[in-house]
C-alpha cells in the first residue's frame, strides 16, 4: 500500500497496551526495504470496538495496513472481522502465539494488557530514555548534549533519530545533532568526553537516492539542492572535518538497518 509513491507505507499499531512491541517489529521489519519510508501511526490503549472502528476506516481511506498487538480476545475477534469487512490488511502479532502457547502448555493466558511493561526501575529508565531522545532531538535543545549518555553526529538522513529511539529502548540517553555546513556545531560537542560521541557517515550516492526518494514522499522534486551529488559531498566533507576535530568514532551507515548501526554503537560506548 502506498501513498502516491512506491517508497512510502502507512502503518496503523494497534494495542491495547501502549504499542511499543508493535512499533519495534514494524521498525525492524520496514529495515529491510531501507529506503521505505514507513509513517507509523500508534493507535494505544484501545479497548473498545467503536475506536478499532475508527481506526480500521482510518487505514482503509489512506490505503494503509494494520498490525495489532491485542491481547483481550473479544478485541482481537472484532479487529479481524472489521478488516474484513473493510479489506483493510491487518496482522495479528499476539494472537497466534498466544493461542499456540495455551495448547502447549495446557494453561489458559491472562489476556492482560501491558504485562511486559511491569512498572519497575528498569521500565521507568526506558521510558525517561525515550523522552529524553524526543526533547534532545535534532539539536531542538543543546544542554542534552551535555546530559546524554551517546551523541549522534552527521548530516541529514544517517538516521539519527531512529537510532536515537532505538538506542532509548535500550535504556540509552541519546541526543542528536545535525551537521550542515552552514550551522557552527555547538561548543558542548567538543567539552564532552570523545567518547560520548559517534559520528554517522554515508556513501554519496546512496544517500543521494534516499533523499530524492524522501523528497518525492513530500510531495517535492527530487531535483531540490538539498539531494545533489554536489551538495550531499559538500555537507559529507564539512561533517568529516567535525568529527576528525571532536576525535569521535565514525560508523558507515550504509546500507545497514538501525539494529545494525545500534549493536555497533553500543560496542562502541561499552568498549
Amino acid at each position: 500500500m502506498t501513498t502516491g509513491t512506491q517508497s512510502e507505507v502507512i502503518i496503523y499499531v494497534v494495542s491495547d497496551s501502549a504499542g511499543d512491541t508493535g512499533e519495534l517489529v514494524v521498525r525492524a521489519a520496514v529495515a529491510q526495504f531501507h529506503p521505505l519510508f514507513a509513517d507509523i501511526r500508534r493507535a494505544p490503549f484501545i479497548h473498545d470496538e467503536a475506536t478499532l472502528e475508527r481506526f480500521v476506516k482510518q487505514a482503509k481511506e489512506c490505503g494503509g495496513i494494520i498490525l495489532y498487538t491485542l491481547v483481550i480476545p473479544g478485541l482481537r475477534k472484532a479487529l479481524n472481522r472489521l478488516a474484513k469487512e473493510l479489506d483493510v490488511v491487518a496482522i495479528d502479532l499476539l494472537g497466534s502465539l498466544i493461542g499456540s502457547l495455551e495448547q502447549k502448555t495446557g494453561r489458559k493466558s491472562r489476556h492482560e494488557p501491558g504485562l511486559n511493561h511491569v512498572l519497575d526501575a528498569d521500565y521507568f529508565r526506558k521510558v525517561e530514555a525515550v523522552e529524553f531522545a524526543v526533547k534532545y532531538d535534532d539539536m531542538r535543545d543543546t544542554s542534552g548534549i551535555k546530559k546524554a549518555d551517546i551523541v549522534l553526529v552527521g548530516v541529514s538522513r544517517t538516521s539519527k533519530t531512529p537510532l536515537s529511539m532505538y538506542l532509548a529502548h535500550k535504556k540509552f540517553k541519546v541526543a542528536n545533532v545535525p551537521l550542515m555546513p552552514e550551522l557552527e556545531p555547538p561548543a558542548e560537542l567538543f567539552a564532552i568526553p570523545k567518547e560520548k560521541v559517534i559520528g554517522l557517515t554515508i556513501d554519496v550516492h546512496y544517500l543521494n537516492v534516499i533523499r530524492k526518494e524522501r523528497l518525492k514522499a513530500l510531495g517535492l522534486p527530487d531535483s531540490a539542492a538539498y539531494a545533489t551529488t554536489a551538495r550531499i559531498e559538500r555537507e559529507l566533507l564539512y561533517a568529516a572535518d567535525v568529527m576528525n576535530r571532536i576525535g569521535c568514532v565514525v560508523i558507515d551507515v550504509s546500507h545497514r538497518a538501525v539494529e545494525e548501526t545500534a549493536s555497533l554503537i553500543m560496542e562502541c560506548i561499552r568498549s
